[in-house]
């Protein structure tokens, strides 16, 4: 048996640019894989939170997401996600190599978002704004994907949170920082050409009407049917844009939610694949919405061209 490999946080980001990690996941997309196929993960209430295992094939490899989240961590200064990643050969199930979980949800999450949406970037010619709510790990790494990803500047990146006197200067050098629910956040929202949702919020973060037509938003906070961070009013003239059909009606509150204030038909939903494929377009002065909380092939996805270029 091979020697098994293990890939560090470190290791994970060297290996890995975000634009690489997005072209990984649309990869996937345009091949003969479906995310409906893929095996639903299973989340499990403990004490400290919840465990999440989260196990996909795709090809040569099987994959599997060990991921912890415990609720009480920011205020120990630890992570909020826990993760191990393993991959183990399809055909043997023979361990391969381990993956620092953490860092690989951190590369994935908005490669996903960004994935989902690319077709649509083609509508931004000028440099763009950006509004991202949250500052933790998800919402630095959309800042760092759509930098990298985009073909356009980043002309402002504003970051909205609650406690701004807790924010980190590695996030003040990407961007400025907003306390939530000021008359400026609400300019800066205006002006959004871009809109990312990063939070732990159950209830939604604006409103509707702040959101100007043709903005991209990228809702990506929670992964509860009775939580959203987006206001269903958002939904009612926007295309919307999700992982996969069941998932989303399984796991998924701000399409669930709107679906049940009337505000969206359950029918008109695009999938990731649909759209990342050009099988359906939004016009240029649509507003786009991407909801997604997150699936194993998509951490399967990014872990083997990790593991083809480490």
């Amino acid at each position: 048996m091979d020697e098994v490999k293990n890939l560090d946080a470190e290791a994970v980001f060297a290996a890995l640019t975000p634009s690489e990690a997005v072209a990984s996941l649309r990869e996937a997309l345009a091949g003969d894989f479906d995310p409906a196929d893929d095996i639903p993960r299973t989340i499990s209430d403990i004490s400290a939170g919840n465990m999440i295992f989260m196990p996909s094939e795709i090809g040569d490899w099987v994959g599997v997401k060990l991921a912890g989240v415990s609720v009480g961590n920011p205020e120990r200064g630890l992570p909020r996600i826990m993760a191990q990643y393993l991959m183990y050969n399809s055909a043997t199930l023979e361990l391969r190599t381990v993956i620092d979980g953490a860092a690989l949800t951190t590369l994935r999450t908005p490669a996903v978002s960004l994935a989902a949406i690319e077709p649509a970037l083609n509508r931004f010619t000028q440099p763009v704004n950006v509004v991202i709510f949250g500052a933790g790990p998800q919402g630095t790494g959309h800042a760092d994907t759509l930098a990298d990803v985009l073909t356009v500047e980043l002309a402002d990146v504003t970051f909205v949170v609650r406690s701004p006197d807790q924010v980190t200067a590695d996030v003040r050098d990407r961007g400025k920082v907003l306390q939530a629910q000021t008359a400026e956040v609400e300019a800066g929202l205006r002006a959004a050409d871009i809109v990312v949702t990063a939070t732990t919020s159950s209830e939604p973060l604006f409103s509707a009407d702040l959101v100007k037509p043709g903005a991209v938003v990228m809702a990506c906070g929670s992964h509860d049917p009775h939580s959203r961070e987006l206001p269903a009013e958002l939904f009612t003239s926007a295309l919307v844009i999700v992982e996969d059909l069941s998932t989303v009606l399984r796991e998924c509150g701000d399409v669930v939610l709107a679906i049940s204030d009337g505000a969206l038909n359950a029918d008109s939903l695009v999938t990731m694949k649909q759209f990342s494929n050009g099988e359906v377009s939004a016009d240029a002065s649509q507003t786009v919405i991407f909801k997604g909380s997150g699936m194993s092939w998509e951490d399967l996805a990014v872990a083997t061209k990790l593991v083809g270029k480490a």
